[in-house]
């Protein structure tokens, strides 16, 4: 085995990881159209599976918030008993695993389907920071300042609820990819004029707010936050992000140094589309927020191979979040160490919606190769 730093342990929040390998949450529709409650006899086995190496960090695929923080079909929620029980399954089996699980929190502002949202409930309007729309979307309507602080509660009820009652060992909050969080941080989707909007510190503020919320919900070292500062996946996509991405993570350092970690999506990922290098403008670069979090936990997701992983976690330290190879192989983690051939996914079926294990919980262990 490698005696990169990729396969040593390191200390994230309140948990001691046996490696530097972990799931990057990927929606993957098994949760039930309208209840939006987990299909338990699958997803449990599909993050125990995955969490079958000890000391093992899973993130979950992103779930709701709220019935009205949504909505896609078919993607999991946070907000009644019924889901709660569910996850508290899914918990139990990878913490018997001797691994351990975050919850991706998830609001979807202008990005959610609006005739699901409508299918939900006709109340229910499409929301945003600004009436700004996304491409072949409806225009939203402009939160109220109330809605917002309603918001910051949200959040805070579902970080109690996935720790307390449904076992994760924390939460990450979902602000990268144009949902709810990162349509406030960014001009191109925010451009309100009241204390949300115009300067880079208004448009911090809900985020900031947001994890401030989530820190006196379950604390500091079971909280972490999602950003993706290059992207351009739900028509995002500043001029030059730098600026502000570098005063919310400098506010986020100063204001909950303890926080378990950040996470980012690489400049070469946007969406569901990974870029070639000569794609990427050399100016395209996490490096100006490792400068400012180290040397706190910091999670790098984007179409990472076992060189680069290593290259990544040996140079700068990282924690590397694989996805679509953690899908089709299991125990990526002992290949990755033994440099075993990984398994190839099939793009086909990240998405079957159902109680169905085709390409979910059927991809083999190298012993069963």
């Amino acid at each position: 085995m490698s005696d990169s730093k990729l396969f040593q342990p390191i200390k994230v929040g309140n948990l001691t990881l046996n490696h530097r390998i972990v799931l990057a949450p990927l929606t993957r529709n098994k949760a039930s159209e309208k209840g939006h409650v987990p299909y338990v006899s699958i997803v449990k086995e599909y993050y125990s599976q995955r969490g079958s190496d000890p000391g093992t960090l899973l993130i979950t695929e992103g779930a709701f918030i709220a019935q009205k923080a949504g909505v896609f079909k078919y993607a999991p929620g946070l907000w009644t008993q019924e889901q709660l029980d569910a996850w508290k399954e899914v918990t139990d089996a990878v913490h018997a695993k001797g691994s351990f699980i975050f919850c991706q929190l998830w609001a979807l502002g202008r990005a959610a389907d609006y005739s699901a949202l409508k299918e939900e409930d006709p109340s229910f309007d499409l929301i945003g920071p600004s009436p700004i729309k996304i491409r072949s979307s409806e225009t939203p309507r402009a939160l109220t300042i109330n809605e917002i602080h309603e918001y910051h509660k949200l959040y805070a009820r579902a970080a109690s609820d996935a720790v307390n009652k449904a076992g994760f060992d924390g939460v990450e909050i979902h602000g990268a990819n144009g949902y709810l969080v990162d349509q406030f941080l960014q001009d191109v989707s925010n451009q309100r004029t009241d204390e949300y909007g115009r300067s880079i510190e208004n448009r911090a503020r809900f985020g900031l707010e947001v994890i401030d919320a989530v820190v006196r919900a379950v604390g500091a070292q079971r909280t972490a936050v999602r950003m993706s500062p290059w992207s351009t996946f739900m028509d995002m996509g500043m001029k030059d992000p730098v600026p502000t991405f570098s005063y919310y993570v400098s506010q986020i350092k100063e204001r909950h140094p303890d926080l378990a970690y950040i996470h980012l999506v690489e400049p070469r990922v946007t969406g569901i589309t990974t870029r070639s290098l000569d794609e990427i403008d050399a100016r395209e670069s996490n490096d100006f927020i490792r400068d400012i979090w180290a040397p706190r936990p910091l999670i790098s997701a984007g179409a990472y191979t076992r060189k680069s992983a290593m290259e990544t976690a040996d140079t700068k330290g990282d924690i590397i979040a694989f996805g679509r190879y953690f899908i089709s192989n299991p125990d990526i983690t002992v290949k990755l160490k033994k440099n075993l051939p990984l398994t190839p996914y099939n793009r086909s079926t990240f998405y079957l919606t159902g109680e169905v294990a085709t390409g979910y919980i059927d991809y083999p262990f190298y012993s069963a190769e």
